[in-house]
């Protein structure tokens, strides 16, 4: 289980949650931030900080945000397991699914 970052984060990017990530998880594509699910600890650190409460723990994400877990997944197909968001800063590209969406009004 992971912690998923959805919609209300698109065009946004308020990135209060990756002051607080504490293993360096949470990293910033184009348009949106995501979680890589396999250097999360589920601390949950990142939820509560959320001003916007665009995260959710992966099984309570609303129904209408579920695709927002496979686009948090599928992003780090390409990049792999980096160690850490902190040294690799702004990533160029976001998942099709994100890159797809109309302008979100932050």
């Amino acid at each position: 289980m992971t912690y998923v970052i959805a919609q209300p984060c698109v065009d946004v990017k308020d990135k209060a949650c990756i002051e607080e990530c504490p293993v360096d998880c949470i990293y910033e594509g184009s348009r949106s931030l995501y979680i890589h699910p396999d250097e999360c600890v589920d601390c949950g650190a990142c939820e509560p900080v959320c001003p916007v409460e665009a995260i959710f723990y992966e099984d309570d994400t609303p129904d209408e945000w579920k695709e927002y877990y496979k686009a948090n997944v599928e992003f780090f197909d390409e990049l792999g397991s980096p160690g850490g968001a902190s040294k690799l800063g702004l990533i160029e590209r976001d998942h099709p699914f994100v890159a797809g969406l109309p302008p979100q009004n932050g």
